[in-house]
């Protein structure tokens, strides 16, 4: 029995993106354990991969070398003797601990000369030629899919995710004790951590919020994302009609309790974000906004997701601020638009 280990991306969409990557480890070698070495972030992702073993967590920070970290991980990591390594970030510091910890096989692509800490590097892609990023990470296993496969199959690249048994009980009592019924519970998630030209206008999901309110007396809105996105849901409930049926959770969930409660929800409208992507792996019902990114490229790859995108001259542009300083690839999605594609 082999066991495996992986360095997991940095951001969250990335997380959900490589899930097909272990779906196909686990397709060619059933009995093999998979464990993940990921920042707090981003591994509450893998718990809920079925394939993952053990999630190993560090606080490893963007931009950091941190080498006293790196080489107390490589010393613990040595002693479980993997065989073999897939470093899924492009950075040299991400190839140091596995190559610290004397892994013989360390797979991952060309980049940022580290060269040997790699010894079975593939060639980056070119930046001019995406490939969605399930297939970049997919093709690093020697058992390789498209995301056009059928999707009925066990290592198709469709991300999958689960949600503990506890973690959805505890979410069921907070939306109980909230008074709010999962079957008419929408989830709007203003967010997005890359930068404002992916943010949907809190104007517009103000007005989407109203649309979706006063079809249905029933509904009701809750807001997720992260603290730093508790300011957008503010000015949402602050630019929405007086209504106790608007909660502002970004900030006041953890990851694991954001994935229950996108797991139980009716309908979800997000951009292209971390929980886009959660959701499309969580088989919910779902609209994304695309704006300054490329929808072929970071795709939601789900039966249940609708993707709304202009494809204005101008994008995508992959810029964190709109260079043109009007983002109309984003103010121009009207929020009648989104609502009708809900219905």
């Amino acid at each position: 029995m082999r066991r495996i280990l992986i360095i997991a991306p940095n951001w969250i969409g990335d997380a959900v993106m490589s899930q097909p990557l272990l779906a196909n480890i686990k397709a060619a070698e059933s009995d093999a354990l998979i464990d993940v070495l990921a920042t707090p972030w981003v591994a509450p992702v893998y718990r809920a991969c079925a394939e993952v073993n053990a999630v190993i967590q560090a606080d490893l920070q963007h931009g950091k070398l941190q080498w006293g970290l790196r080489r107390t991980l490589a010393k613990q990591i040595a002693k479980e003797h993997y065989s073999v390594c897939y470093v899924l970030p492009n950075s040299l510091k991400s190839a140091l601990i596995p190559w610290l910890a004397g892994i013989p096989v360390r797979i991952g692509y060309r980049g940022e000369l580290r060269s040997g800490l790699i010894n079975r590097a593939k060639p980056n892609p070119s930046k001019t030629v995406r490939a969605p990023m399930v297939e970049h990470y997919a093709s690093l296993c020697a058992t390789p899919q498209t995301a056009a496969d059928d999707q009925t199959k066990p290592n198709a690249l469709v991300p999958r995710l689960r949600v503990t048994e506890s973690m959805r009980q505890a979410v069921d009592q907070k939306l109980a004790d909230a008074r709010i019924r999962s079957d008419a519970l929408f989830v709007l998630c203003p967010g997005a951590e890359y930068g404002p030209s992916k943010r949907w206008p809190a104007s517009h999901f103000a007005q989407l919020a109203n649309s979706i309110l006063r079809a249905n007396p029933k509904a009701q809105v809750v807001l997720l994302g992260s603290a730093a996105d508790h300011a957008i849901g503010q000015s949402i409930i602050e630019s929405a009609d007086p209504n106790d049926r608007i909660l502002n959770w970004c900030g006041d969930t953890s990851l694991d309790e954001a994935m229950a409660i996108i797991s139980a929800c009716a309908h979800l409208v997000t951009n292209d974000s971390g929980l886009m992507h959660i959701g499309a792996a969580l088989g919910v019902n779902q609209v994304a906004l695309f704006g300054s990114s490329d929808p072929k490229h970071t795709p939601p790859i789900s039966p249940k997701a609708r993707i709304i995108y202009l494809h204005l001259p101008c994008s995508p542009c992959h810029k964190r601020v709109c260079p043109l300083g009007h983002l109309h690839c984003l103010n121009q999605i009207h929020p009648q638009q989104v609502f009708t594609a809900l219905q």
